[in-house]
């Protein structure tokens, strides 16, 4: 393409992130001229997905920035050795698309209708999560079904055994391993669920206490069956480290999600790579809408005020000052806003440890039929609690409280050949305690499922993602304090997104981050925030445009 070097914008974003993609969607019809780079060679920054060929280059390319990258470390791939049979072996590197950040999105999430409402939606297929399932290890799975060799959910138990989550008064009605006592407890409960919010009486004095202890106290649920409703909050600590104040409008979502877009189900997935999709097809909007695109070349000098002054103010400095930024090619341009990711710093950081899995198997007992009329699930999630993977004789003085999480995808999803699996495990430690937990989990769950042959392990990556142990997010506080604390305009024109979250469903914060960006730029003529008609002249299939 032509030099960049000195030419004028209007919006330089800065990585291609699922933030700045969506960023990239809402200005898109706002005639503004936009740069949008990325320091990597490929589309989507934390929420990328990778064929087995980039992975390999992206692990490589970890492992050479070495301390530089506090987003992804102690990268590694492994594959096991011995010989292939054509039921077990690994396909062409371009088979695979493998999500570094793979979330759910439930069904009543905001994304949803912005994807629809910005005509994006129709570069987009999702796909259902289906059913949820708990670990139990050997002595804890007789104890629930009262037989060592089968389980509620019909898997074959090797050292434990896969229990299927009621996803409603019907599943908990039809439960014949749960005593009439129990029954009673957990419909008690889902009722009070449905309108906790109106129920403080009920939870407010409780909001601080342990979960566990609230569902014991409140509701008599047998302990036994705390892991079920502790699954569906997807948080990271064990049930006697979770606030209810944390786990009751997280259940909430998920049982008020249930029968939103279909009977049965009430998460999905973007098919071929998870959010990475999202973030390509964001970018291909702003394509069509004029924007320029270049891998490869990110930001490598300071941002400079073309116009300082001593003392300036909101008063003083507008955005149509320019900012000069120096690019890693050597070539500077001018731009009146530049709106970014924040790198998560190595103070304090949250880490999370991850492994990717390809299994030879479809592991059909993962996803049996969500309800009549639904359509065929193609994730399932499973559920490791704090403690499962670690036998009582070989538990340390100082035990981990961090449960594990394995998404489940089939190959409907696109992300791998027929008759394989993908599995992504994650768990909130790091160093060899995380590795050995995924493994762990990994092992346990292919061991507790009724395929033959035995699923097999082809291939696996590990990584740690870093993120802010912060929840709320710095771009938040600054829109925040713009009405009575002014800045000079350096700081005003730079806008700045907040890591990437770590959270295992998708966060409908990131949509009020952008509108807070895109509302910076655009003023207040900019309209609804992505509320856009179809471009004339444009077929369904047009809207998306090429990258």
């Amino acid at each position: 393409m032509e030099s960049l070097d000195g030419t004028d914008w209007d919006v330089l974003i800065v990585g291609t992130g699922l933030s700045q993609s969506l960023l990239a969607t809402a200005l898109s019809r706002s005639g503004k001229k936009i740069l949008h780079i990325d320091k990597n060679d490929y589309y989507g920054g934390s929420e990328a997905a990778f064929s087995l060929q980039e992975a390999e280059g992206w692990s490589r390319s970890v492992a050479k920035d070495g301390s530089s990258s506090t987003t992804f470390a102690n990268v590694s791939i492994h594959q096991p050795e011995g010989s292939e049979t054509d039921l077990t072996k690994l396909l062409s590197s371009r088979a695979y698309s493998l999500s570094l950040s793979p979330q759910l999105i439930y069904t009543r999430s905001r994304i949803l209708p912005i994807l629809v409402s910005s005509k994006v939606h129709r570069q987009l297929e999702f796909l259902a999560v289906g059913a949820w399932w708990v670990y139990t290890p050997g002595n804890s799975a007789e104890k629930l079904s009262g037989n060592s060799s089968q389980s509620r959910s019909g898997t074959a138990v090797g050292h434990g055994a896969l229990n299927k989550v009621p996803s409603g008064r019907e599943d908990i009605f039809a439960a014949q391993d749960l005593d009439m006592k129990a029954k009673r407890s957990l419909i008690k409960f889902l009722r009070f669920i449905g309108e906790y919010e109106e129920q403080g009486e009920v939870w407010e004095a409780h909001s601080q206490a342990p979960f566990s202890t609230f569902l014991s106290e409140q509701f008599r649920i047998p302990v036994a069956l705390h892991a079920s409703l502790l699954a569906l909050t997807l948080s990271s600590l064990d049930a006697d480290h979770t606030t209810t104040e944390f786990a009751l409008p997280r259940i909430a979502r998920h049982l008020r999600s249930i029968g939103s877009l279909g009977p049965g189900f009430g998460s999905v997935i973007p098919k071929w790579g998870g959010l990475s999709e999202v973030c390509q097809v964001g970018c291909r909007a702003g394509a069509v809408g004029g924007a320029v695109y270049v891998l490869g070349n990110g930001l490598a000098g300071p941002v400079i005020d073309e116009h300082p002054s001593d003392g300036a103010t909101t008063e003083t400095a507008t955005s149509s000052d320019h900012l000069m930024v120096v690019l890693k090619d050597g070539e500077s341009v001018k731009t009146r806003w530049i709106a970014g990711s924040r790198t998560p710093q190595p103070t304090e950081p949250q880490i999370c440890s991850k492994s990717i899995t390809i299994v030879s198997s479809s592991i059909e007992a993962l996803f049996p039929p969500i309800a009549e009329g639904a359509p065929k699930p193609a994730g399932a999630v499973v559920f490791f609690p704090s403690g499962s993977l670690v036998p009582p004789d070989e538990e340390d003085a100082a035990p981990t409280l961090s449960s594990v999480y394995v998404f489940v995808h089939s190959s409907d999803t696109g992300e791998c050949p027929a008759n394989q699996s993908i599995l992504y495990a994650s768990v909130a430690l790091a160093g060899d305690k995380a590795v050995n937990l995924l493994d762990k989990a990994v092992q346990s769950l292919l061991s507790s499922v009724n395929a033959q042959p035995q699923p097999a392990i082809l291939w696996s990556l590990r990584y740690e993602q870093r993120s802010q142990l912060t929840q709320r997010s710095q771009l938040t506080q600054r829109q925040e304090n713009l009405a009575s604390t002014r800045t000079a305009s350096l700081d005003q024109q730079i806008l700045v997104f907040p890591p990437t979250s770590l959270d295992l469903a998708f966060d409908d914060s990131v949509l009020d981050q952008v509108k807070g960006v895109w509302r910076t730029i655009v003023g207040d003529e900019g309209g609804d925030f992505m509320v856009f008609e179809d471009r004339e002249g444009a077929g369904a299939d047009d809207e998306g445009g090429e990258l």
